[in-house]
């Protein structure tokens, strides 16, 4: 069982940046997949990033977003800069315990999550 607890989220103006931070406890950090999610009401979820044990990174990371990962503190990270509106939503940081390597972007692939984080960005 992992336990992960996001932090990190706020109001922010347009162009600013922000790092969301997840920290893991419960099982060995560094032997599974993270991922980082967001979703807007009324919207399904959007897969973000994710990152393996090893720090290989998923191919639809975007230009904006920077995911990390520092094992020894069990601890994540998803790094926005240039914020926009659209980026609006909770942000979830999720692990996939099944794997240490496999960057799949499905949610359901994920079986822990956090409680998620509220990222606001204004005009």
């Amino acid at each position: 069982q992992v336990q992960l607890v996001e932090s990190g989220g706020g109001l922010v103006q347009a162009g600013g940046s922000l790092r969301l931070s997840c920290e893991a406890s419960g099982r060995t950090f560094s032997r599974y997949v993270m991922g980082w999610f967001r979703q807007d009401s009324g919207r399904e979820r959007e897969f973000v990033a994710a990152i393996s044990w090893t720090g290989g990174l998923s191919d639809s990371v975007k230009g904006r977003f920077t995911i990390s990962r520092d094992n020894a503190k069990n601890t994540g990270y998803l790094q926005i800069d240039n914020l926009k509106p659209e980026d609006t939503a909770v942000y979830y940081c999720a692990a996939n315990t099944r794997t240490s390597y496999s960057l799949s972007r499905r949610a359901e692939d994920f079986d822990s999550w956090g409680q998620g984080t509220q990222v606001t960005v204004s005009s």
